[in-house]
Order: structure tokens, then C-alpha cells, then sequence
């Protein structure tokens, strides 16, 4: 059975940090992307960061770059996301997402068709 669990979610002020985690099981990691996703309530859901299988490639949302940061541990099938300085628009449930790294690149990154495999979410709030 795939599953993707997130962890690491939580309620922090203005200019915390959280590191969330994306605990893969059921498939072949190495063989996949892993991005991250957010919806705030009446908002689609975006494209946050995405680091890939074959190269460590990161990618990051331009609302999001020089304070969220993205790593992977194949060893531990494990994706982690740091993020830091946040902030009250970074609100959402946060979603982790597979998707086959061939189809993963510098155009598909952030659009959520391109991934097979999604987890159930985990909430963050940053008051102010």
C-alpha cells in the first residue's frame, strides 16, 4: 500500500520555524520526485517545493524562497521541509505529493497532475 504521511505541523507566531516531515512507504522512493503543497481555506492549492530523485534538484515558489528549505534522505524514505521566517500567509494544510521523476522538471514542478501519490495533509498556522 503507497502511503505519504506528513508530520510536523503546528500553531507558531510570526517569524518561527517548523520542519515539516513526508514519511514514504509502498513504492520505489528513488524513483520519485517529492514536492510539497499547500491550500489556505478558499484557495487552490500551490506548489511550495519539489526536490528531485535523480539530481537533488530543488525547486521553491518565489513566495517561499530563501526561507523554506527542502532535503531528502533516501536511506530513511523521508522528505523534510524547513521552513523559517514565517509568516501569517503561510497558513495551509501542507500535502506531500510523488511524482515519477521523469515527469518532474523545471516547468511541471508545481502542478499537482503530475503526482501519483499524495499524502492526507497536516495543518500550519502562523499567528501574528
Amino acid at each position: 500500500e503507497v502511503q505519504l504521511v506528513e508530520s510536523g505541523g503546528g500553531l507558531v507566531q510570526a517569524g518561527g520555524s517548523l520542519r515539516l516531515s513526508c514519511a514514504a512507504s509502498g513504492f520505489t522512493f528513488d524513483d520519485y520526485a517529492i514536492g510539497w503543497f499547500r491550500q489556505a481555506p478558499g484557495k487552490e492549492r500551490e506548489g511550495v517545493s519539489c526536490i528531485r530523485n535523480s539530481d537533488g534538484s530543488t525547486y521553491y515558489a518565489d513566495s517561499v524562497k530563501g526561507r523554506f528549505t527542502i532535503s531528502r534522505d533516501n536511506a530513511k524514505n523521508t522528505v523534510y521541509l524547513q521552513m523559517n521566517s514565517l509568516k501569517p500567509e503561510d497558513t495551509a494544510v501542507y500535502y506531500c505529493a510523488a511524482g515519477r521523476g521523469t515527469f518532474i522538471a523545471t516547468m511541471t514542478w508545481s502542478t499537482s497532475v503530475f503526482y501519483d501519490h499524495w499524502g492526507q495533509g497536516t495543518q500550519v498556522t502562523v499567528s501574528s
